[in-house]
């Protein structure tokens, strides 16, 4: 059974933690989005075939996926500032691998330890929630989950400008240079958590689930190059299912989960990640188009420099930032369903409006304009709805679950996208160039899957701004025993029992439920009573108690009436 140990605070989260939580969410972003401008150099400066180079990508995309639950999940265990240091540090080691060599293993080994930085996002999300009084929180949580698109699209024109005038191992010393600041800045403004899972880390169930996303994203990936009929396209995807399956069966039979499918079965959970993939789709298309449309020569394109098409898809991250407090307003009164709802419809009319946008520079800007306002929604609304759904000891692992099923909607769409780009493709000198047939079908792809995201987000159960508050509770298999806990208290009519186990009569002090009983203590999630072995058959869920009148660490509010059995 998964506990939950609370300390109070030291102190309340000052100003700046925020801020530098979201900066180290930007500088993940960075890092995922420094080899765009050079994509199509990669062959020739790491003296490779395009198969071969295309691991540099695929190893980050991998590791990052393998990477995030289980930061999440030692986050919860073993404190979550501690496993973002440690996800930074994993990154600076390995942007300064890639920036010291141009030889193709190396530089891979570099990359797939860049992309365990991705854990960082959910861990700085479960961060704020547990620090955060109510009033900041939905901006804060907007502003971190919207960091990977805010940080790639900031960092595309940067990028380009140092690739066009510099080596491009510099990309590489600046990412390892943010992200020594960014592990400075929290280890000096931000607090460690309070809060804490009990229990053991699920060894195999790390392995079982690395194990089923490698054989599933791998395919993902290489199918352009392999074939997608191929035997061993097939085969890596049917064994990704068997493993998946078995992982799950085991799951499901241990005490202490890496991921607690129980909860992530719920409505509001399942439909969430599901409207993630969706989400993460629709992202990474305009990410794949724009530049290519802007660079590609007149006639195919609009002839632009890397530098100005950089510029001109930058507005997505900037959008995407500022859209934040507006999101934070918009949820407060009509809750995180309808800002997802209409966050999906603006990137729907975004990419809707996008087909007869592409004939000159400034409609691009347009169209990301757009979507980053609809993205930077939708994006803020995913981690709301999550952590309204689980217990605050899972907040790292529903949230780095949650930001898995981001990475696979962007894996999928890199693939679909790139097969339909290369199927529409003019050859001119033996060169393959995308056309805007090809543009615009995949924008027409995106919209698609906007589409089910919102039937999606539909179906999701509604939330009053005013249970918007998260709540320590109990995981999935403890609701049960709550509940046969708080039927075995009412049958002692408010009375517990004293050291003899002879129940004591009513008005007592020290009973509870019965009048004249200040300074008995409330209990969160907790089916335990004051000096008393907890009840026969129903095991105690949750270890804090909380006195009447306390603040919540959590939160800096009273415990809520609600909480009190």
């Amino acid at each position: 059974m998964t506990q939950t140990t609370t300390d109070r605070p030291s102190g309340r989260a000052g100003g700046a933690v925020v801020p530098v939580l979201a900066f180290a969410g930007i500088v993940v972003a960075v890092m995922q989005t420094l080899l765009v401008p050079v994509i199509k150099d990669l062959p020739r400066l790491l003296d490779a075939s395009p198969a071969d180079a295309t691991w540099v990508l695929t190893s980050t995309l991998l590791s990052g996926a393998v990477a995030t639950p289980i930061m999440g999940r030692l986050g919860d265990l073993y404190g979550k500032r501690r496993m973002l240091v440690a996800s930074l540090a994993v990154m600076v080691i390995g942007a300064l691998i890639s920036a010291s060599t141009s030889d193709l293993i190396l530089m891979i080994t570099g990359r797939t330890l860049q992309g365990v930085a991705m854990g960082a996002i959910p861990l700085g999300i479960g961060l704020m929630r547990d620090m955060l009084p109510r009033e900041r929180l939905g901006s804060a949580m907007a502003l971190m989950s919207s960091s990977i698109g805010v940080g790639g699209g900031l960092a595309l024109p940067a990028a380009a400008l140092v690739a066009q005038h510099s080596d491009w191992h510099a990309l590489y010393l600046g990412a390892a240079g943010l992200g020594v600041l960014a592990i400075v800045l929290t280890l000096t403004v931000v607090p460690e958590s309070p809060v804490r899972a009990e229990g053991t880390f699920d060894l195999p169930g790390a392995l079982g689930l690395s194990a089923g996303l490698v054989l599933f994203l791998l395919p993902v990936s290489k199918g352009s190059d392999w074939g997608w009929t191929s035997g061993t396209t097939l085969g890596l995807l049917g064994a990704a299912v068997v493993v998946l399956l078995l992982w799950g069966v085991m799951e499901l039979r241990v005490p202490a989960p890496l991921v607690d499918l129980r909860t992530s079965a719920r409505r509001e959970v399942l439909l969430t990640n599901l409207a993630s993939i969706m989400v993460g789709v629709s992202f990474f298309v305009v990410s794949l188009v724009l530049p290519q449309l802007l660079q590609l020569p007149a006639g195919y394109g609009l002839g632009q420099s890397m530098v100005v098409a950089g510029l001109c898809v930058a507005p997505l991250g900037v959008t995407m930032m500022f859209t934040a407090p507006v999101y934070a307003r918009l949820s407060a009164r009509y809750g995180p369903k309808t800002t997802l709802i209409l966050g999906l419809l603006i990137i729907a009319a975004g990419y809707g409006g996008g087909l007869g946008l592409m004939n000159a520079a400034w409609q691009t800007v347009l169209t990301s304009v757009i979507l980053g306002a609809g993205i930077g929604l939708a994006y803020s609304s995913l981690p709301a709805l999550i952590i309204n759904a689980v217990p605050a000891s899972e907040t790292g692992a529903a949230n780095g679950l949650n930001t898995l099923m981001r990475s696979i909607g962007t894996s999928v769409s890199s693939a679909v996208i790139g097969m339909v780009l290369a199927n529409t493709a003019d050859t001119v000198g033996g060169v393959e160039i995308p056309t805007l047939h090809g543009f615009r079908l995949s924008f027409l792809i995106a919209t698609a899957a906007v589409t089910v995201g919102l039937l999606l987000a539909l179906f999701l159960p509604g939330t009053r701004p005013s249970e918007q508050l998260p709540r320590l509770r109990a995981s999935s298999e403890e609701d049960a025993n709550l509940e046969r806990a708080k039927a075995a208290l009412r049958g002692t009519r408010g009375r517990v029992p004293n050291p003899a186990g002879v129940p004591n009569p009513a008005g007592v002090p020290g009973t509870t439920g019965v009048p004249g009983t200040t300074g008995a203590p409330r209990v969160t999630g907790a089916p335990s009573t004051t000096g008393a072995p907890a009840t026969a058959g129903a095991p105690v869920a949750c270890a804090r108690v909380t006195p009447a009148g306390r603040n919540d660490p959590r939160t800096g509010g009273s415990v809520p009436a609600e909480d009190t059995l």
